[in-house]
């Protein structure tokens, strides 16, 4: 079942009414109709690989599109049996959190990123609070690669690897607002449409595009703040700690970072970093 529904997703994108829908999940959630409970995974199918593919773009040569694919679509299947449409909530933002969460889980379970390279990272981690702690300021990269014993070319290459073996930053899973379920923090910078018909996926492909674009563009530093905030959660007085500054300051390196985001995405209505 599972193989023949991901072969269809490529092609089934043709949208459900309303009415079709609400006939569907009727059938399915009174009758327990199978057919109509195959109706609806076929007609959600497209948001499966829409998610997986995201995912595929985001981390290049680590993860199969079709097999993720196919952790998403068990996850659709699970959304479809749980969801419960008489309390009027979207089943695409339910399904959405739902899938993204179970493919975050599924790069965690295949463990693509090598102990080699967690263990750079802690490394890199210990000689950059030894630095700081000795001299009060945060390294240069100049002054962390000599730490480190690499030169600045070496330092940079083992940051990518780094950074493509996490599933932290910008693609870690936080929590959802209202059922406590994985979600990517991209996601909540920036929800997705609840129609994802094919304008609907466009325009939330480009403006996603545009996110990451803008985010790029920060400091590290304002990547770091971005991420303790929106990814793990952490209140001011504490990131402030941890960066060694004032929480009043804290509060001001967020107020930058909302502007130049916002300043970047305007042509996409979006307050891409509401408080």
């Amino acid at each position: 079942m599972t193989s023949t529904l991901t072969s269809s997703a490529t092609t089934s994108s043709q949208r459900l009414t309303a009415a079709e829908a609400e006939t569907l999940w009727r059938n399915w959630k009174i009758r327990r109709d199978s057919a109509s409970r195959d109706r609806l995974i076929l007609s959600y199918a497209p948001m499966v690989r829409y998610i997986a593919s995201r995912k595929v773009r985001e981390l290049p040569g680590h993860c199969d599109l079709d097999d993720l694919s196919s952790s998403g679509l068990v996850a659709l299947m699970e959304a479809i049996d749980r969801f419960d449409p008489a309390k009027g909530a979207s089943f695409e933002q339910y399904a959405w959190t739902r899938v993204a969460g179970a493919l975050v889980d599924e790069l965690r379970r295949q463990d693509w990123a090598s102990r080699s390279v967690r263990r750079a990272g802690r490394r890199t981690e210990r000689a950059r609070d030894s630095f700081f702690y000795r001299h009060g300021v945060m390294p240069t990269e100049e002054q962390l690669a000599r730490e480190l014993g690499l030169t600045v070319a070496e330092l940079r290459t083992s940051a990518e690897e780094i950074d493509r073996a996490d599933v932290g930053s910008l693609n870690a899973p936080a929590r959802g607002a209202d059922d406590g379920l994985p979600i990517e923090i991209g996601d909540t910078i920036v929800s997705p449409d609840g129609d994802l018909g094919p304008e609907a996926t466009a325009l939330a492909s480009e403006r996603n595009a545009a996110m990451r674009e803008a985010i790029g563009r920060l400091s590290e530093r304002e990547r770091r703040v971005l991420a303790l905030v929106h990814v793990q959660e952490l209140p001011g007085a504490e990131i402030g700690r941890m960066l060694a500054v004032s929480e009043s300051r804290v509060s001001q390196i967020l107020a930058g970072i909302r502007r130049k985001l916002k300043d970047q995405l305007t042509a996409y209505d979006v307050d891409p970093v509401a408080a």
